[in-house]
């Protein structure tokens, strides 16, 4: 037996701000008990991120800076849903190229996670990545702005599962993505998903 859900209805929607990777909106939403309510959100792009896990067991991880909480963070290979009509599991192999100089023979889809839903609707991919290799010397991507002091390292799978539950790693795709990683490892990369699967809607 399920429930009977409220259909929450859109009635105003103004747009507060406009720029490239992510806009600030507000929408008047019927609310269950009756009446509306404004809700203000982000709406974002999406991106993608990558596990790339090595023959030995290792992770790639990569220390970089994020302003607005004004330090550095281990993170995952990562960027944004920002190359109209490029596949996903491309987008992702794009920056583990970029980030890691690394291209992979596996791709796989890992997790996806709704960021913050509370105050965005950015839907985030991540793969796993495998069968790893350099990218030759000539044809790496040159490193600018906040890239250019990216820390790109190799950990064990397990001593980044660690990290995470230590609070060493707090970014949101990088916990969600280790831990992902762990459990697919474990159960033989069994349950992982195709690289055009379907985007949570």
């Amino acid at each position: 037996m399920s429930a009977v859900e409220h259909r929450y209805e859109v009635t105003a929607h103004r747009e507060i701000f406009s720029g490239r990777i992510f806009s600030v909106v507000s929408d008047d939403v019927t609310m269950p008990g009756g009446g509306t309510a404004s809700r203000d959100y982000v709406t974002h792009v999406g991106a993608v991120a990558v596990v790339a896990l090595d023959e030995a067991g290792q992770v790639v991880l990569i220390r970089q800076y994020r302003h607005p909480v004004g330090r550095h963070l281990w993170e995952l290979p990562a960027g944004l849903m920002d190359v109209g009509g490029e596949d996903l599991d491309a987008a992702a192999l794009r920056e583990l190229a970029e980030e890691a100089d690394l291209t992979a023979g596996t791709v796989d889809v890992l997790v996806d996670l709704h960021s913050s839903p509370g105050f965005t609707n950015e839907v985030v991919r991540v793969f796993l990545a495998r069968d790893l290799a350099d990218v030759p010397a000539a044809q790496r991507h040159e490193r600018r702005e906040e890239e250019a002091d990216l820390q790109v390292v190799r950990v064990d799978l397990d001593e980044a599962v660690r990290m995470v539950l230590a609070g060493e790693i707090t970014n949101a795709s990088c916990v969600a993505g280790l831990l992902a990683a762990a459990r697919a490892r474990d159960t033989g990369f069994a349950e992982l998903r195709r690289p055009q699967a379907p985007l949570p809607r």
